[in-house]
């Protein structure tokens, strides 16, 4: 893509009160204090908050003088959501929706928001997002997806820069096939969901309840969406005893800061996009770029973890 990106980045899902109620100050406030702590990778959408994620981090951006690099998604608000439905009008027009919304000519990266399946093996689509490349609407784009096996489709593809993917310690498949594929091909892997929806943070236990407007509450069975996207795919309390091992594991420091270690420790991953609803949950996400790599029997016990708790439940759905 021609910039160095941050290895932690910000994602801005949350920043469209769809975790919750988050007000534009904090919204404003959360991004600024990810910038001001050495963040300069933001990962946004259209369909967050309906365009109020992108319209906040755009307005962040533009005033400042070393504007961070932006990445977008289109895609979701595909109606009906269905492989017909991408069409060249409607990526244009989803393309120039977010144009507005960040309030530049060209976007940094737009990447398709895990479409459906078909979609990763369709030509023309792609050709349409090669024409915006060539006109200058588009600096990059790139895919973010729900499976390994999509990574591996949109990976063959040469003008393909970005995959973004769920890797975290509780989603460890990516390390088989994706990460080494993305490398040979010179293609960036974006990490996201790394604290699986916060169970790895380490903050919740079986009392833990969620806002009616939460997707950890609304979409635990996968109502909404993927249930991928809500704590990994793994189930609450199966997560919580996992995580309770994890903490041995970190030892003194805290369960986030080793869960979000192990994603920037990995090889092959460009940048991993820790969601933050306030400055100093940014602040502390930031700070674990100038944290002390993990040991060997650390990530060893990390996967140790998940082969006891959690592979059978997610390593081949995704």
């Amino acid at each position: 893509m021609g910039r160095d990106l941050s290895v932690v980045g910000l994602g801005c899902w949350q920043l469209g009160a769809d975790w919750g109620e988050v007000s534009e100050a904090d919204a404003t406030e959360t991004v600024v204090a990810a910038l001001d702590s050495g963040v300069t990778f933001l990962d946004t959408a259209d369909v967050y908050g309906d365009g109020r994620s992108e319209r906040v981090v755009g307005a962040v951006a533009s005033a400042r003088p070393d504007r961070p690099f932006v990445a977008t998604k289109a895609g979701r608000r595909a109606d009906p959501f269905e492989p017909a439905t991408f069409t060249e009008e409607n990526l244009r027009a989803w393309v120039e929706r977010s144009r507005q919304n960040l309030g530049v000519d060209t976007l940094d990266l737009v990447q398709l928001h895990c479409p459906p399946t078909p979609v990763y093996s369709d030509d023309r689509v792609f050709d349409v997002l090669d024409a915006l490349v060539s006109e200058g609407v588009l600096a990059a784009y790139g895919v973010s997806v729900e499976t390994c096996e999509e990574a591996l489709t949109a990976i063959a593809r040469p003008g393909v820069a970005t995959v973004q993917i769920i890797l975290n310690a509780f989603r460890l498949k990516p390390l088989d096939e994706v990460l080494p594929a993305a490398q040979e091909a010179g293609v960036g892997i974006i990490a996201r969901v790394p604290l699986a929806s916060g169970l790895l943070s380490g903050r919740y236990d079986a009392s833990t309840t969620f806002a009616e407007d939460d997707h950890r509450n609304y979409n635990r069975d996968g109502q909404a969406f993927d249930v991928g996207e809500t704590f990994s795919g793994v189930p609450f309390d199966v997560g919580l005893r996992a995580v309770e091992e994890l903490k041995d594991v970190a030892g003194e420091r805290p369960v986030a800061e080793l869960a979000l270690r192990w994603v920037v420790d990995t090889p092959g991953v460009t940048s991993v996009i820790p969601g933050a609803r306030n400055p100093d949950q940014a602040r502390r996400n930031a700070a674990v770029m100038r944290t002390e790599p993990l040991t060997d029997d650390q990530r060893a016990a990390v996967r140790d973890v998940y082969d006891r708790h959690v592979r059978a439940l997610v390593h081949d759905r995704w």
